[in-house]
């Protein structure tokens, strides 16, 4: 029999993205007691979650650096270069990369090492937990990686990296050339050195996002919703309500957040807001291990001087990297593709013929000033987002979730979050 009283409800929150970024929200918020409802308008892990390069690295400096922007003007118009803009009107990017200039200095550079440098080891620590808790099969390793040079004035860029990190806190080797042979062999003999970065990780991200899931689902607070399009926001009297879907139905939350990537900007205007973030599209090509296929690599690399990482991932390697701004689409472009094997090539002479047994393109929310978009947005009480992890969407997802969290349960909310907040463009 009824008691009478009615059960209070649990505070309700909608995702909107099933990406690493909007999984990990979702997770959290249920750590803390929230219902979630996480909408995902394609498959989970359908955007860039799913084809990056599966690196958990923590405590690097932002893209926006000293002498970035001549190197990327030299770079720009070559399709096969490890940056490439497409030719064409659109004022948006040029007003984005005319900002992004203004924040390459050293003042930024430092700002930005004392904000992420701590978040990237709470990151780890957040992986760890999340593997030992949730026993994610994702062939996760926490064996770090290295950065592998070809020539002097790559390898005296990584050290100057390396230099940058170890004052905070983080550990990086510098490795001769005989040394980095030695322990990973399958590398070719014209390597000037390199640097081994400890503090890292890699996985599998498709794994690891299939592994999140149904560990949020497991908790019996998130419901995972794939196929439906998020319309519009529904907000009255200032208060988000919840969203309204192409269906035509709505959905009601006490709470939103917009996890989609370079996809949150339309739904952040209709709430009066202009986020600063950019497209930069990235490729992978797997390659399967074998006689003719890639050498076993013994662990991860990044090859300098082209950007391009080197993930072993069970049977395969995949080679991830670049950074494309050619607006929002899916195309992939040869030249891209064919960049990432040469450099592959290069690197490990012993690399046969065989056919990529898969090759991807996918969009990263590159904000203006290379930090993450974490926070309330605008004036619309209940509604928040999380974008611009440029390239550190993996890496940041848990620590992303756990802040999220915190900002809308939470009265206190998080300090971590503080020079993450959107406010800070306004």
């Amino acid at each position: 029999m009824s008691d009478g009283v009615e059960k209070s409800q649990p505070f309700r929150v909608i995702v909107v993205g099933g990406g690493v970024i909007g999984l990990s929200c979702a997770y959290y918020l249920a750590r803390a007691g929230a219902g979630v409802v996480v909408l995902e308008r394609d498959q989970v892990g359908a955007g860039a979650s799913s084809g990056n390069t599966g690196t958990v690295s923590a405590g690097h400096p932002p893209l926006n650096r000293p002498g970035r922007i001549g190197a990327a003007i030299r770079q720009m118009l070559d399709p096969a270069s490890p940056l490439y803009i497409r030719p064409r009107w659109d004022p948006g990017l040029w007003r984005w990369l005319l900002g992004f200039a203004r924040y390459c200095t050293d003042a930024h550079v430092a700002h930005c090492m004392d904000v992420m440098a701590p978040l990237g080891k709470d990151a780890l620590a957040l992986f760890k937990e999340l593997m030992d808790e949730e026993r994610i099969q994702c062939g996760y390793r926490a064996d770090g990686y290295y950065e592998v040079c070809a020539t002097e004035k790559g390898l005296a860029q990584a050290s100057h990296e390396a230099s940058l990190i170890e004052g905070h806190g983080y550990h990086p080797e510098r490795v001769g050339p005989e040394e980095l042979l030695r322990r990973e062999p399958a590398l070719g003999p014209g390597v000037a050195g390199g640097v081994y970065f400890p503090e890292a990780a890699t996985l599998d991200p498709a794994r690891f996002l299939r592994g999140l899931s149904a560990a949020a689902e497991r908790s019996g607070r998130v419901e995972v919703r794939e196929g439906v399009t998020v319309r519009s926001l529904d907000v009255r009297g200032g208060r988000i309500q919840g969203v309204r879907l192409a269906d035509g139905t709505r959905e009601g939350a006490d709470a939103v957040v917009l996890a989609t990537g370079p996809f949150s900007l339309r739904m952040a205007r209709a709430a009066g807001v202009r986020l600063p973030v950019q497209p930069g599209k990235g490729y992978h090509r797997d390659v399967d291990i074998g006689p003719n296929g890639v050498p076993k690599l013994r662990i991860a690399c990044v090859l300098s001087e082209h950007s391009v990482f080197c993930t072993p991932m069970d049977t395969f390697v995949r080679f991830a990297g670049t950074m494309e701004f050619s607006g929002t689409n899916a195309t992939l472009r040869p030249a891209r593709l064919n960049q990432l094997t040469r450099s592959a090539r290069e690197a490990f002479p012993r690399m046969g013929t065989a056919r990529p047994i898969s090759q991807w393109s996918g969009l990263r929310p590159m904000s203006v000033d290379g930090l993450p978009i974490v926070g309330p947005l605008g004036d619309v009480a209940g509604l928040s987002v999380a974008t611009g992890h440029g390239m550190l969407g993996l890496t940041l997802g848990p620590v992303t979730g756990e802040m999220i969290a915190r900002l809308v349960l939470d009265e206190s909310g998080d300090a971590r979050a503080e020079p993450l907040a959107p406010a800070r463009f306004a």
